[in-house]
């Protein structure tokens, strides 16, 4: 085997730094969004944020509009990954997996996701990534929501149901940007799995 170059010991380190500032980046993106909206968070306030230089934030990131549909991409699927962590047998107890799905639409990710399409519904740029991005994070939440409920679309009406639940949990979601909901959200998660449990056999 022949020797290792001192390129090729400098790549490594190099692409591992700048993996960890893209990730810084998305990270605090995220934070931004979720807190200031779409006017308060600029490149330059998310790059602070991340204690990286505004340059390095436009060299991974070129635009505004690359910068946070990246971010909120990124975490969607960090966030897809959590929940399959959760069931990692697949299917459990179907009260368990509809309250970890409406759980994805609480908390600073909703928030910021949230932000976007706003940012989205004025701003014509940003509006067609957005479109895609929601589109594919919706075709993924299904699919997981299918797999772990252990749901068989090819039934009549489960398709609809499994949607149902999503876009409730997306309802809950947006109740609780406003104050607590959790309580209602329980009786209502409670409700959701009963009718599944019904609908799925």
């Amino acid at each position: 085997m022949g020797a290792v170059s001192a390129v090729d010991r400098d790549r490594a380190p190099k692409q591992d730094r700048s993996r960890a500032t893209r990730q810084r980046l998305l990270a605090a993106a995220v934070a931004c969004l979720a807190e200031h909206g779409w006017a308060g968070s600029t490149v330059t306030v998310v790059a602070e944020r991340a204690g990286v230089s505004r340059g390095a934030a436009q060299h991974h990131f070129p635009t505004r509009e690359d910068l946070f549909t990246a971010a909120v991409e990124y975490v969607a699927e960090e966030r897809s990954t959590a929940l399959r962590a959760l069931f990692p047998e697949g299917g459990a107890d179907r009260h368990e997996v509809v309250s970890a799905l409406v759980g994805l639409y609480t908390g600073p990710l909703f928030r910021a996701a949230l932000h976007l399409w706003v940012a989205a519904s004025n701003e014509e740029q940003l509006r067609s990534r957005v479109t895609e991005l929601e589109a594919r994070v919706g075709r993924e939440s299904h699919r997981i929501a299918v797999e772990l409920l252990d749901a068989d679309e090819s039934v009549p009406g489960v398709r609809e149901s499994v949607q149902g639940l999503l876009d409730m949990a997306r309802g809950l979601g947006l109740a609780n940007l406003l104050t607590d909901d959790s309580v209602r959200r329980e009786r209502v998660v409670a409700q959701w799995a009963g009718l599944l449990d019904e609908k799925l056999g």
